[in-house]
């Protein structure tokens, strides 16, 4: 919830700026009292809030039912949703800040202009966050901008998660079915991956990878705690697993942190890859898990760039020589102490 809270606050206040600025261009400067400009204001904030509540359960898990529908179909229903509910507060708002009845001729020529404006809007808006959602939002920003159109080495925390045991799952349950445990685990620990600073790189499998920049914030320890956020999260749908699949999703990580070498790639698809040893070195890290039994490993090289925090317990496994890799190195396991 508190990651909602900031989002939450910033649309109220632009949709109180919209509703100031709309007054100001397109009524009479006679009509420009305080308590005017305090009513359109509160339009403002209701419609935008309004308009924000829709946006939110169409991203959540309530919505599932329309995210097995094609993508033309998801951004018309995710517009005409959000034209009804910004309608009908529209309507309902001309009522009671205006102290006014719906006429027939606001309902004949304003009310089709409110429902035609927020269907477009709503579906150029839907279009563009599932851009963002297939594309990732800091990646979008980083190929329009063309940041990575050249190699560029950074410094970087690295995040490799699988699901263990998903061979037998599959044996047991059939792959339709470990898909579908997979796409709702991967919703479910999306939370935690976001609420850390971390972005998800890519899913390979039953894999995915997860990157932060070295900041302060990794630095800290975020990126560690993140594990255990997921969990967390795991745990308190633990039920929902059962039922739904009659067993629930069991996990291992490695972290490493590194320089990266990272750049735009291909053509009629462009993506941005991540070359260099601290993947190699994350990624056979992350196998290890299974060879010594821990669930969460990290390198040497981790831990002197990052601090573990309060409440977690690091336990030294010594040098270890990793496939396809001369040099050994140390390896720590992480947990809760």
């Amino acid at each position: 919830m508190r990651r909602l809270l900031m989002p939450s606050i910033l649309v109220a206040l632009l949709g109180v700026a919209l509703g100031f600025a709309y007054r100001y261009v397109a009524d009479n400067p006679s009509e420009g009292s305080v308590a005017n400009y305090l009513r359109s204001g509160a339009h403002g904030l209701v419609l935008a809030q309004g308009a924000w509540l829709t946006h939110l359960y169409f991203n959540s898990r309530r919505s599932l039912w329309l995210r097995t529908r094609p993508l033309l179909v998801q951004i018309a229903v995710r517009a005409a949703a959000m034209a009804v509910v910004v309608s009908v507060l529209a309507a309902g708002l001309q009522m009671a800040i205006y102290d006014q009845r719906l006429r027939v001729t606001w309902l004949a020529d304003e009310f089709p202009h409110i429902v035609a404006i927020v269907f477009l809007a709503s579906a150029l808006f839907g279009t563009f966050f599932e851009l963002t959602r297939l594309i990732g939002g800091r990646r979008l920003i980083d190929i329009v901008l063309g940041r990575y159109r050249y190699p560029t080495r950074e410094d970087r925390v690295l995040m490799f998660l699988d699901l263990a045991g998903s061979t037998t799952l599959a044996e047991a349950m059939g792959e339709v079915r470990v898909h579908d445990l997979l796409t709702r685990f991967f919703f479910d620990i999306d939370e935690p991956f976001t609420a850390s600073g971390g972005e998800v790189h890519a899913y390979v499998g039953d894999e995915v990878i997860v990157t932060w920049p070295l900041d302060v914030e990794a630095r800290q320890g975020r990126c560690l705690q993140c594990f255990f956020a997921v969990e967390d999260k795991i745990a308190a749908k633990a039920d929902s697993y059962r039922r739904e699949f009659g067993a629930v999703p069991r996990f291992r990580a490695a972290l490493h942190a590194g320089p990266v070498v990272i750049s735009e790639c291909g053509n009629s698809r462009r993506q941005i890859a991540y070359f260099g040893d601290t993947v190699n070195v994350t990624a056979r890290l992350q196998e290890h898990c299974k060879a010594v039994g821990r669930p969460l490993l990290v390198s040497g090289d981790l831990l002197n760039r990052v601090r573990p925090g309060p409440g977690l317990r690091v336990e030294a496994l010594g040098q270890a020589g990793l496939r396809g890799r001369a040099a050994a190195i140390e390896i720590f396991a992480i947990a809760r102490g």
